[in-house]
């Protein structure tokens, strides 16, 4: 579907960096206000309400947006095609949106009780979580096209109407944790609205036919990664659901500020990636050795940086804590290196995953994931017992590493690299 310049990674990434950026910036910059009128307890509350829709992503189909971005690449399909694979895509989303949502409404209550939200918001948290994944079917199609631009623009967007609520319902209104969650909803329902418009507007939407054809092939590529993606949840997020039991809800808060803060290497590393898929694809479409070669010694070069920001965090980490989040959340300091270093192996594992994904075989990742979620949270049951706050951090950091280690061996039977013999 056309031919990529040589610069085109060098330029799609420095977009998707700056719209990354810019997009993780405009939340971190709310952080100092929140934190100081949110105490730990409120701000646990808005974690686990945030936590919850990370749950809730794996099964209301967010991994048919990985399909719709890997229909693109078929050399035979066309622009209707297309729009046909994605309404199929977004039928599916909803059909699995409305049995999640049938499943949780009559224990609405318990759920609400464990999780330590209010009940009102357990119902809200599936079609949120269904909002957020329609939006970002429309953001992976400008991903694939290499526009960029709209694709920064249109997340831009989000987060600063999103910041702005937040400000108005938590620091003109004093609403507390309500406000900053009702702000998150009140915007995934406007970006909902606009993501179907400019997905009609490119003519990228069929969504009232049927093709049964590419329903079979959504579910064949998307419902292989559930595992996985659930696995990413046991990964990334669980550890708050084990913290909220073992420590309360004011130690979440406290766990939820490091994590936030340093999300912000998550941005580097995601915005980098986005630009480095279509990039690779079309590179691994060539097969060409010695091509192979330089991506390896590229990717090497890349994972010793990682490893080098890493080791810095953990000595500037609770200086930052208490700068950015105020005395209130100094103890998120001693989790900040641990959670660094596991953000580090997140981003090798980004470097390596996108091989499974272009060969399409893709049930041995999901095993991977789920492996490593299930690692992690037997880790976090005793660690946090033994160690608190930190042991959480130091079993992230453990099962990321043996994610990434897991994911590369299967990388290399799935679509081999030089990674050995590459000089």
């Amino acid at each position: 579907m056309g031919i990529i310049k040589k610069n085109s990674f060098v330029s799609g990434a420095g977009v998707y960096l700056f719209s990354n950026i810019l997009n993780g910036v405009i939340p971190f910059l709310l952080l100092p206000v929140l934190t100081r009128y949110l105490n730990p307890t409120q701000y646990g509350e808005v974690a686990m309400f945030q936590t919850l829709l990370g749950a809730l992503s794996a099964f209301v189909g967010v991994t048919f947006v990985g399909a719709a971005g890997r229909k693109y690449y078929d050399g035979d399909v066309s622009h209707d095609d297309l729009a046909q694979f994605i309404g199929s895509c977004l039928q599916l989303i909803l059909g699995f949106s409305l049995v999640i949502f049938l499943l949780f409404a009559p224990f609405y209550e318990q759920i609400a009780s464990w999780v330590g939200v209010q009940p009102k918001y357990v119902l809200w948290a599936v079609p949120v979580a269904t909002c957020a994944v329609i939006i970002r079917i429309r953001l992976g199609q400008w991903q694939v096209q290499k526009q960029s631009i709209k694709y920064g623009i249109l997340q831009i967007s989000q987060s600063l109407m999103n910041v702005l609520l937040s400000l108005s319902f938590v620091v003109v209104l004093l609403q507390g944790a309500s406000g900053r969650i009702d702000a998150q909803i009140v915007t995934h329902l406007v970006f909902l609205v606009v993501a179907i418009v400019l997905l009609k507007k490119d003519k990228l939407l069929s969504i009232l036919r049927i093709r049964k054809d590419y329903l079979i092939e959504a579910l064949r590529f998307g419902v292989p990664l559930i595992p996985h993606t659930a696995g990413a949840f046991l990964l990334v997020s669980v550890d708050r659901f084990v913290i909220n039991k073992e420590l309360g809800l004011d130690s979440a808060g406290i766990y939820m500020v490091a994590v936030q803060i340093t999300s912000a290497i998550g941005v580097v590393f995601d915005a980098i990636n986005k630009a480095y898929v279509p990039w690779l694809f079309e590179k691994l479409k060539n097969d060409n050795i010695e091509e192979k070669k330089q991506i390896v010694k590229f990717t090497y070069i890349w994972f010793f940086l990682i490893f080098l920001g890493a080791a810095i965090a953990f000595i500037i980490g609770p200086i930052l804590v208490t700068l950015v989040a105020g005395e209130e959340y100094a103890r998120a300091g001693e989790v900040f290196g641990w959670l660094a270093l596991g953000q580090g192996f997140q981003g090798m594992y980004l470097m390596i995953t996108n091989y499974i994904f272009y060969s399409k075989k893709t049930g041995l990742l999901s095993a991977a994931s789920i492996g490593s979620g299930v690692l992690n949270l037997g880790l976090l049951i005793i660690f946090v017992r033994f160690f608190g706050l930190e042991g959480a951090a130091i079993a992230f950091a453990t099962s990321m590493c043996i994610r990434f280690l897991l994911t590369w061996w299967i990388a290399n039977k799935r679509h081999p690299m030089p990674w050995f013999n590459f000089i």
